[in-house]
């Protein structure tokens, strides 16, 4: 049968999402053999593409003017899915990371349930991906190696508070969840969980 897995990756900052996406969109078991390298999609609801500045807004963090555009992208990016269900789609932070920053900064709780029933048809299940509060200082260290703006690392009570959030949120959502322990650092071993996690639930391929 095809691989068409469809995954969505949330968590706080520092929990490795898109390191994970990576491997995931290059894990054997869950895309299939590659030999050659090749452009399978991975996309990200934390594109700042709302604003033409660096790390600016876009459908996570879109200010109240723009919460139409935010809903008409996400119409869009759904209405993508749906015409292109027979392929594979992982997606680093989507509408659960929107609901938890928008109840932070804007204190309003934004209405998916629309949009869930359109992803639970196509197969769509959520990677939630957390670490132990203690963690969160060496996950700070490695990732300032490579960083573009380390000050967004400052504050780890921030991070800690979100995980929190994000965790009351995918607790109510209605797409498949499983939660990772990324607190080890282990991003190819974290891979192979979840590919584990999709082969023994039938996550792999298009709903029957």
């Amino acid at each position: 049968m095809k691989l068409c897995p469809k995954i969505i990756l949330e968590g706080t900052r520092l929990t490795f999402k898109t390191d994970l996406a990576f491997a995931l969109n290059e894990h054997p078991r869950i895309v299939g053999p590659r030999r050659y390298r090749y452009h399978s999609p991975v996309v990200s609801g934390e594109w700042c593409g709302f604003t033409n500045t660096p790390w600016g807004r876009g459908l996570i963090n879109f200010a109240p003017e723009e919460e139409t555009r935010a809903r008409e992208t996400y119409a869009t990016w759904v209405r993508l899915f749906e015409l292109l269900c027979y392929y594979s789609w992982i997606v680093d932070r989507f509408h659960i990371s929107t609901r938890a920053w928008q109840l932070e900064h804007r204190g309003k709780d934004l209405d998916f349930a629309w949009l869930e029933d359109r992803l639970l048809p196509l197969g769509f299940r959520i990677v939630f991906l957390t670490r132990s509060p203690d963690s969160f200082d060496a996950a700070r260290q490695r990732r300032l190696l490579v960083s573009g703006k380390p000050d967004q690392y400052d504050d780890l009570d921030l991070f800690r508070r979100e995980q929190d959030t994000l965790r009351r949120l995918v607790a109510q959502s209605r797409l498949p969840v499983l939660e990772l322990d990324i607190s080890d650092n282990d991003v190819p071993g974290a891979a192979d969980r979840v590919a584990d996690w999709l082969e023994a639930a039938g996550g792999l391929h298009f709903p029957a």
